[in-house]
């Protein structure tokens, strides 16, 4: 099985990747100020007719979603015109504010009008998980919205894109609060997109920063076999490759080399870039993360497991990876998490386990398989496998 995407996912975001003029009202700081404008509560003020804004509310990291009852377009982000949303803070814990909400991007439609998407936190707000309720909205996981994604279809993937920009700049905010130069608080500025310390002395801006993550699958080229390896917070069956965050003044390649030797005792020489992919499901400490992929060619093969690190580690040949991959049936996980939607944004949460549908036909386990198309690992993994 090998799947081919057009981007990664949580890459591809169709509303990030052009930068607009300072000057267009669309863009950050003059579509902010309308925006403040609007929340001030001027009874005259209403929203321009050329510049719409549509509002994502994201609470504990989760964006608002719902369903579509379809397993074809499983789920839609649960975006909310500027006057919904206003009208649903009404009695909530959640006092509209500016500082709440950070710029996501803009797209141009029909008849010259633009539309500016901006992300919220509100999580203080317990009330409105029932008022999201009423309309059958939900605030579910990204990591659930993940799985239940057509991989196929682009527009889906693009609005997985979107949210997991949205949940990483969200983070970034929670985690980026004081000054690390002198304590002072921090504010957002540029919609949202930066933040500044208000000690008058100090003013040190704060920019998202990205930590990079190198993943890679060592290969046994002599043996035609692969290294995976599984860990006690895996799924049982899950193997996966390796992966280790960058030390300070370390290269790329002498990451790989350095969390190989360290979590399983086996040497890298030949190290081969292979592709990159945001990822912002990780831990909120670190919310803006980029996994770094590479195809690592050992030489030395002894395993010796650091068992602080990995619960195992062994050598799969060719064979058994494809197999792996041809009976993993990812659709059925696929079909599991979109029912898993449905169900929380109709109220009625179930406890599902997606590793149960990692099913062959027969209906007996596999043995062991990989992470999904979602995954950089799996990519990886399938390019080798299936490399002729």
């Amino acid at each position: 099985m090998s799947i081919n995407l057009k981007s990664p996912v949580f890459a591809g975001n169709p509303i990030q990747s052009k930068t607009p003029k300072s000057t267009d009202p669309f863009s950050p700081s003059p579509a902010f100020e309308t925006l403040k404008t609007l929340i001030s509560g001027q009874t005259h003020i209403q929203e321009p007719s050329s510049l719409h804004f549509k509002i994502l509310p994201f609470r504990k990291g989760r964006p608002l979603a719902g369903s579509t009852s379809d397993l074809v377009t499983k789920w839609h982000l649960g975006w909310l015109s500027f006057g919904e949303f206003k009208s649903l803070l009404e009695g909530s814990e959640v006092n509209l504010s500016e500082d709440l909400l950070v710029y996501l991007g803009y797209e141009i439609e029909g008849d010259e009008k633009s539309v500016v998407y901006w992300g919220i936190d509100v999580s203080l707000g317990d009330s409105l998980v029932h008022k999201f309720g009423g309309q059958q909205l939900c605030f579910v996981q990204l990591t659930t919205l993940m799985v239940a994604t057509d991989w196929a279809d682009e527009d889906a993937m693009g609005q997985l894109a979107i949210a997991g920009h949205a949940r990483a700049l969200l983070e970034w905010h929670n985690t980026s609060r004081f000054c690390g130069s002198c304590g002072e608080k921090l504010i957002p500025i540029e919609a949202g997109r930066r933040k500044q310390c208000t000690n008058e002395s100090c003013k040190k801006r704060i920019y998202p920063r990205v930590d990079p993550v190198v993943i890679m699958l060592v290969i046994d080229k002599e043996n035609d076999r692969a290294l995976l390896s599984k860990q006690s917070r895996f799924v049982p069956r899950m193997w996966s490759c390796l992966s280790g965050f960058l030390e300070p003044g370390e290269s790329l390649e002498e990451a790989v080399r350095r969390e190989t030797w360290e979590e399983t005792g086996i040497e890298v020489g030949e190290i081969v870039y292979h592709s990159s992919q945001p990822w912002p499901v990780g831990s909120s400490s670190m919310p803006c993360q980029l996994m770094v992929g590479f195809l690592a060619y050992a030489s030395s093969l002894e395993i010796n497991v650091d068992k602080k690190e990995l619960e195992d580690a062994e050598w799969y040949s060719r064979e058994d990876i494809k197999r792996a991959l041809t009976l993993t049936e990812y659709e059925k996980a696929q079909k599991t998490a979109a029912s898993k939607v449905d169900q929380i944004c109709k109220g009625v949460e179930k406890g599902q386990n997606l590793a149960a549908d990692f099913n062959i036909e027969s209906g007996e386990l596999v043995p062991m398989f990989v992470p999904g198309p979602f995954a950089i690992a799996h990519h990886l993994i399938s390019s080798w496998a299936h490399q002729v």
